[in-house]
Order: C-alpha cells, then structure tokens, then sequence
C-alpha cells in the first residue's frame, strides 16, 4: 500500500463532511462520504475502501451500529476505523474501542492528530493484509477461512470426515537412480497434479512426507459426502498419474505407480504445535487406519483401497472390488476392504 489510500468519511453535519474530506484531499488520499450509518454500510459492502472515519451521532443508522455491523462481516471486520465524534463520555469511547473501532477522536479534530492516526491506521492495516496473504500462500483455501472465522488456537474438535494417503511406490531406489535436481521436478509435477485432484474434489492436503502426503475431506468446513469425495479424487489422481506417465515415456523417464488408501470416522481435527509454530492436521483411529490401508496397497496389488465406512456411503454409485478382512497392526479388529477400479 502506498502513503495514498481510499477513505470513507461518514458523518451527518454537511460542513464537517466537506471540511474532513478537504484535509484528507491535501493529505493525498482519495475520499468518498456517507451522509449517515445506512449509506455508510451500504458504499462499505460495494466498494474497497482503506480506512474509516466515523461519526457517532447520525440518523437512521448511527456509529455504533455500522461499528457492530463491520465486526460481524468478515469482510469488513478488519477494516480500521477511527471515530471522529463530539460524544465525551468514558463509556461512549469504550464501547466504540469494544466495537473494533482502531482509535477515537474529539471533534474539532486536530488535523496533525489525524495525519498522525491515519498514518498508523493504515500501516496496521498494511501489515494485516500482508499476513492474510502469507497465509493463503502457505495454507490451503479451507484453513485460511477457518483461521480467519474462528481464529487460531492450538487444540482439536471431533469431526467426521474421510482420510486420504497416497505415496509413490518404489520411490527410493528411483530417486537413487537419477540427479536430485529430477528427483525435485518430479515431485513437484507429483504434488501439482495430486492436489489439483483433491482440492477438486473439496480436500485439503494436511502432511507431505518425501513422496507421501495425507489430505482429508470434512475437515476444516464440513463436506456433505466427503466420502464419495475422497472416492472420486483418488480415481482423478490414479488417472493424472496415468497421464502423466505418458509424458515421462515421451522424455524416456521411467513410469511411476501410486497407492492410495481411504477410510472415513471420527477424528479429531485441529491445529497441532506452539503458538509460534503450528500445523493443521487430523488424529486419531481413523487416520490410523487409512495410513494402514494405504501401505497395504502394495500387497494387494490393487492401487486404491477403502475401508467398509467408506464403502458403505458410496450405495451402489460406485462399482468396488471387495477383498475380505484384513488384520493390521495397531488395529484392534480386523478391517473389510474394498478395491477400487481406475477410471478408464
């Protein structure tokens, strides 16, 4: 953001109006105005705006209300603002300060005061706006709505959701046998095309290990079906790799296979870590299983297996191969399974 930006002055008094945007016109900012709370809102929810100065004392809508208004819209709830009012009581500024307003100003405002608080205003805006954008570079599109509605707190809730790992087969010996410069680009066009599939098909991809990476669809919004998602993005993704293993035959690179395991339960979801370092991720018996089922691909030489909860929510919408029970490790009973064909 340059030291320009687009304000809104909201205020019933005409010459208050005209004399504010004058200032903030020499300033070098760019000024629109609202007669009062209703066109206030209403230019705030249409346009982009910077910054804020707002009147307490207006009709129809006053201060308070368009203050109680931003704070419940996400989009507006980070929009600062500073209160240009001739209320004097204590309480009055304490509610504004409570609503989200950034800073409070008696009328007549002191133009060097001002200068002065829209300057810092704007810089913490500035500064918010960067770690909004640091965060949907680095974390999926569903965290960063969840961070941003709920907040951060390091903990868990139950959800129910499906759990997804996928990992390269026979990975090392391939990886030892070529550079490590061609090691990285496959695993880049790997993960592109991996989580292009899930993210598709409404998952988050929540732990990448080497070649391996965990997603799970239900988690962090809710995903009605999310296991005819899973389903569904674990054929797109054996069907990229099919794709993308003709390309590596027209460059004489040899092909690649995948294993992918599915099983869908209660979990807990949340984000894992210290307040300074932090992961969102999935726990519990269910990710267990999944984890299971995936590496058993391998021996089943089947490249998509599900457990019977996965199954059982897809009805007969998708054809499956079931393979019987199957004891794993950890794993108090033994688990029907399910193959899953590729799409053809």
């Amino acid at each position: 953001m340059s030291d320009a930006a687009r304000l809104l002055v909201a205020d019933d008094n005409k010459v208050n109006r005209l004399l504010l945007t004058r200032n903030l016109e020499l300033m070098g900012h760019a000024v629109a105005t609202a007669e009062n709370g209703r066109i206030a809102l209403a230019l705030l929810r249409r346009e982009r705006f910077d910054l804020v100065l707002l009147d307490m004392e207006m009709p129809e809508v006053d201060g308070f209300t368009v203050l109680a208004e931003m704070k419940k819209d996400l989009a507006l709830r980070d929009l600062p603002v500073i209160v240009t009012s001739s209320l004097e009581g204590i309480a009055d500024i304490v509610r504004c300060i409570e609503l989200g307003a950034e800073d409070y100003l008696h009328k007549p405002v002191n133009p060097v005061l001002l200068k002065a608080r829209i300057g810092a205003s704007l810089e913490k805006k500035r500064l918010r706006d960067q770690q909004k954008e640091m965060l949907r570079r680095f974390a999926t599109p569903e965290v960063a709505e969840d961070l941003e509605q709920s907040g951060f707190a390091v903990g868990g809730r139950r959800v129910h959701g499906t759990v997804l790992f996928c990992d390269i087969r026979d990975f090392t010996p391939l990886a030892e046998s070529q550079p490590p410069e061609e090691t990285i680009e496959l695993l880049n066009n790997y993960y592109a095309l991996m989580f292009d599939a899930i993210a598709g098909h409404g998952g988050i991809v929540t732990l990448m290990i080497g070649d391996g990476l965990m997603a799970v669809f239900g988690a962090p919004l809710t995903l009605a079906g999310h296991e005819e998602h899973a389903v569904r993005a674990a054929q797109e993704m054996i069907e990229l790799v099919a794709l993308f293993n003709q390309e590596r035959a027209a460059s004489g690179k040899p092909p690649i296979q995948v294993g992918i395991g599915m099983a869908s339960g209660e979990m807990i979801a949340g984000y894992a870590g210290t307040k300074a370092r932090a992961t969102y991720t999935c726990i519990g018996d269910t990710v267990n299983l999944a984890s299971r089922i995936e590496a058993h691909t391998k021996a089943a030489r089947r490249p998509i297996l599900m457990d019977g909860a996965t199954r059982k929510a897809l009805y007969d919408r998708i054809a499956v191969e079931p393979l019987g029970a199957v004891a794993f490790k950890g794993i108090a009973a033994p688990v029907e399974l399910f193959a899953l064909p590729a799409i053809r």
